[in-house]
């Protein structure tokens, strides 16, 4: 398998060789890097390529590297059933640069674009309905990025006597607990209720 896809990796790269910034052929799984105003180009290629024919969209994903320029991977899961092989693509992007929208050449892609967005704050050029997907109307911040606190900013709850859902800034009141994390093999430093019949029968 891997002799296979690293045939198709030098495939790729010498048909694209404008595109392609790198590809590799790692634990059986072929990732080719692409430069991101090229993403629909290399999709379409990869799609309609007959040595490739990869016609299945399996996901687009984010990846956050905050201490990166371009602290975003953008990262498109292609299989081919025709050829019986899965690509990684991935391109590099920023907060305020956005990656052309491939719901063109996939509809699938619209849902995922949306969630790559609505995690990250990705941005996508002609995505017909970029919008929040999973988090709630109003919410502040991208809950996927590594900064984003692990709280929150708000939550939202319904309000018995205003009848209405609230925003409101997140507080979170725990009551000190103590754990000795003794583990019951070690032997507890108290008494466990029914350890007092151990003790008579000895």
């Amino acid at each position: 398998m891997s002799e296979a896809l690293k045939e198709l990796g030098e495939h790729i790269a010498s048909a694209l060789e404008n595109d392609v910034r790198e590809w590799v052929v790692d634990r059986g799984e072929l990732t080719v890097t692409i430069h991101r105003d090229r993403v629909v180009k290399v999709i379409r290629f990869l799609r309609d390529d007959p040595a490739c024919r990869f016609t299945t969209l399996i996901d687009i994903c984010g990846v956050d590297w905050p201490s990166r320029t371009q602290r975003f991977d953008v990262v498109y899961h292609l299989l081919s059933m025709h050829k019986n092989h899965r690509i990684r693509v991935k391109v590099w992007t920023d907060e305020d640069t956005p990656v052309e929208s491939i719901t063109e050449l996939f509809p699938a892609a619209n849902w995922f674009e949306r969630e790559a967005f609505d995690m990250y704050g990705i941005l996508f050029d002609n995505h017909p309905d970029l919008r929040r997907i999973l988090t709630d109307y109003g919410f502040h911040g991208y809950p996927l990025r590594k900064d984003f606190p692990l709280t929150g900013f708000v939550q939202v709850r319904y309000d018995e006597e205003q009848k209405r859902v609230v925003h409101e800034p997140v507080e979170l009141v725990q009551d000190y607990r103590d754990f000795d994390f003794l583990s019951p093999w070690e032997g507890a430093k108290y008494v466990l209720p029914g350890d007092e019949k151990a003790e008579g029968k000895a």
